[in-house]
């Protein structure tokens, strides 16, 4: 008791020093898509070139002023004034040029360069331009978006993480935890150590991102909440549920402690490094924010076993029985664990192979459902739930302007070759001009309002001149990233040209690539890094292959059903190019969790009973503990849907129903009727599986 105390005491301590560091997270972010490009992608050559053709890189804002009945003498006063103030807006980099008329006559267009180098604080520079620009006047509509605009949204919303996703996730927890205690004193002990997990992981994960040895980015930071709070409070479930059943078993609270370590500890190590050796895997992406996601999930999952294999049984220690009430676990209840899983396990034993059968066809059934998952890519007007100003203004550009102005794609070619790769660019259908950046042009990654270039001489670097060509559809659309590809195709066949294609739509066919290119990579690498697992946690081969195959099915089966969702219920227009890779290593390395837990269980108890006795009496104590595990799960990552970022309630809702599907189908009917059909044979290649069922050893 002395070492639980001592123990409790440390740890508070320590949480004591990592509770700033939650709050502290978006200081450390980063949320610029081209900052996780390749290395080696076009994109990214791109990028660095286009740093030696301006004193600072850009980010273009785009502010809009439309009429519908047509732009005024006064519209143009004010946008003319307007843009002289943005000039003069901390983060601005001036000169600007001057409005742009639409050809229509109804819309003006203030390009404002937004210095790159201001990171997350380009929210600051578009709250100032949309204070000086206003909302119109009456049949005006005044607006600011553009890259710089969407930027500034995006880190709205991630800034919200520190507060409505945590407090959401912390309320899910404590509401689950009562429901599954019922008991006015329990539900503190593990929400106090998942707490002190996620400000461990917090701790953690800020000093690796200041001191650049990992990259943090918003959507990693809103994933490392509810990935911490869920498992967290998934291995408190499992353990405390042991710790119930072995109170049950002994007088004495110290040995009740050490049975139910000894019994849970290698399954929540199992399921943790199972996790981190999933998510490891993204290390091997070729997208800088994939690699980011895995090793700050990774630090969040080890903190969380580290605090749940130490602080929580100390605590539990100290609590003892009373912790319980008021129904506090005595020798005398023994009979009553697990009595509400006993008529399953009754059922399974009777009809194993038809459970098997059946459930399996049903999974089937819905992974149909990927036939209507849609297009892998999301715009990034298409981003948000709701209508943000940058959205707004999107709309606003594409009705009176071409659709890539503001936004060009950039061309950088060796200089002697220009004149040819400038041909070659303006006969590529979708591209509407094309322009060369001119010597002393104040504004280099500025639009252009007209096609061919004004005859000034060249600006050269380094042996090349910079071209931009505005296309016809919206830089962020499936038909401009289709124009980029057609571009590439046309100047990489100017001999002695050497060009290369960057700017804002290259960087989202880059990403696109380099995420199919994940995908056909990652997968088949987190399959086999979980099925070595297994094999060594149940020294086995045929059982490990068996669990496999039920996770993957899962998995394709919740990727149906969402597909359905998506489209018919929530109208979401696509998923990310990222989804499907970041669905499946949630998924499988979260849904194998709940098999370990079982498939843990029943070799333990096959080693005493034989195995169809051990299916049976491991699903019936493991059984309330492990669906009470994953409702926790689901409604963790369900809280995700707080932020109005279509990308992250995909994932949440794909998280949370494949959990459930993996505890309510999978692990309580699939994997027992399985295992139970198969028998002893399902251990081969291990001794156990030669040992024959005891007697009685079918019910």
């Amino acid at each position: 008791m002395l070492l639980a105390a001592l123990l409790v005491v440390g740890w508070l301590a320590v949480g004591a020093l990592a509770m700033p560091y939650p709050g502290k997270l978006g200081t450390v972010a980063t949320n610029d898509n081209a900052a996780f490009l390749p290395s080696d992608a076009e994109a990214t050559r791109g990028e660095r070139l286009a740093a030696g053709f301006v004193d600072r890189a850009t980010l273009p804002a785009l502010v809009v002023y439309a009429r519908e009945s047509g732009v005024t003498d006064a519209d143009r006063q004010r946008a003319a004034a307007d843009a002289t103030r943005f000039a003069t807006v901390p983060g601005v980099v001036a000169p600007l040029p001057p409005p742009i008329p639409s050809a229509d006559g109804k819309a003006l267009q203030v390009v404002v360069p937004v210095d790159n180098a201001e990171g997350d604080r380009t929210r600051d520079v578009i709250r100032d331009l949309r204070q000086i620009a206003g909302h119109g006047d009456a049949g005006q509509v005044v607006v600011v978006g553009g890259p710089a605009g969407m930027l500034g949204d995006l880190i709205d919303v991630f800034s919200s993480i520190d507060g409505p996703l945590l407090l959401v996730t912390l309320g899910v927890v404590l509401v689950i935890l009562l429901i599954v205690y019922r008991s006015p004193v329990l539900w503190i002990i593990p929400l106090l150590a998942a707490g002190l997990s996620y400000a461990l992981a917090a701790l953690c994960v800020y000093f690796l991102a200041k001191a650049d040895v990992i990259t943090l980015n918003g959507q990693a930071q809103g994933i490392l909440t509810v990935l911490v709070f869920g498992a967290g409070t998934d291995y408190a479930l499992l353990l405390i549920a042991r710790y119930r059943e072995e109170l049950c078993r002994h007088h004495d609270i110290t040995h009740a402690m050490l049975a139910a370590w000894r019994g849970a500890a290698p399954a929540i190590f199992a399921s943790g490094g199972t996790v981190i050796a999933g998510l490891l895997c993204l290390l091997l992406s070729s997208l800088a924010s994939n690699q980011a996601l895995g090793p700050v999930a990774a630090v969040g999952i080890g903190a969380t076993l580290v605090v749940m294999l130490t602080f929580l049984p100390a605590l539990l220690l100290l609590g003892g029985r009373w912790a319980f009430w008021p129904r506090s676990p005595y020798v005398e209840h023994a009979a009553t664990v697990g009595r509400l899983w006993k008529p399953v396990a009754h059922f399974i034993a009777r009809r194993a192979r038809l459970v098997w059968a059946l459930t399996t066809l049903v999974l089937i059934a819905l992974g149909f459902g990927l036939t209507q998952l849609g297009d892998t890519r999301l715009s990034q007007s298409e981003l948000f739930t709701n209508r943000t100003d940058s959205v707004v203004a999107q709309e606003v550009i594409d009705r009176h302007y071409p659709g890539g102005l503001g936004s060009p794609v950039t061309i950088f070619p060796l200089a002697g070759a220009a004149d040819s790769v400038v041909a070659a660019a303006r006969g590529v259908p979708g591209v509407v001009s094309v322009r060369t950046v001119q010597a002393g042009d104040p504004n280099a990654t500025g639009p252009d309002a007209g096609p061919g270039s004004s005859g000034g001489p060249p600006k050269v670097v380094d042996g090349r001149v910079q071209l931009q060509a505005t296309l016809r559809a919206p830089a962020d659309s499936a038909e401009a990233e289709q124009t980029v590809r057609e571009l590439r195709v046309a100047v990489h066949r100017v001999p002695d040209a050497d060009a290369v294609v960057g700017g804002s739509t290259a960087i989202n066919v880059d990403t696109t690539d380099a995420s199919n290119r994940d995908r056909n990579v990652i997968i088949p690498v987190v399959l086999g890094v979980i099925a070595v697992i297994l094999a060594l946690l149940l020294r086995a081969l045929l059982a490990p292959i068996l669990l496999i195959l039920t996770v993957v099915l899962s998995f394709l089966a919740t990727l149906g059903l969402c597909a359905f969702l998506f489209r018919y219920a929530f109208g979401f227009p696509g998923v990310d190019a990222s989804f499907p890779l970041f669905a499946f290593v949630f998924l499988v390395a979260l849904g194998i969790d709940y098999n370990i837990f079982l498939m843990s269980r029943v070799r333990e108890e096959s080693v005493r009973k034989g195995t169809r006795s051990g299916v049976l009496r491991g699903l019936v104590v493991t059984g309330g503990v492990i669906t009470s595990a994953g409702f926790v799960l689901a409604a963790t990552f369900s809280a995700l849907a707080v932020l109005p970022l279509v990308i992250l309630i995909e994932l949440g809702l794909a998280v949370a129903l494949g959990v459930l599907l993996d505890t309510i189908v999978v692990r309580s009917l699939l994997v027992p009727a399985l295992t139970y059909d198969i028998g002893p044979a399902v251990w081969w290649p291990s001794r156990l599986s030669r040992v024959p069922n005891h007697p009685g050893g079918e019910r």
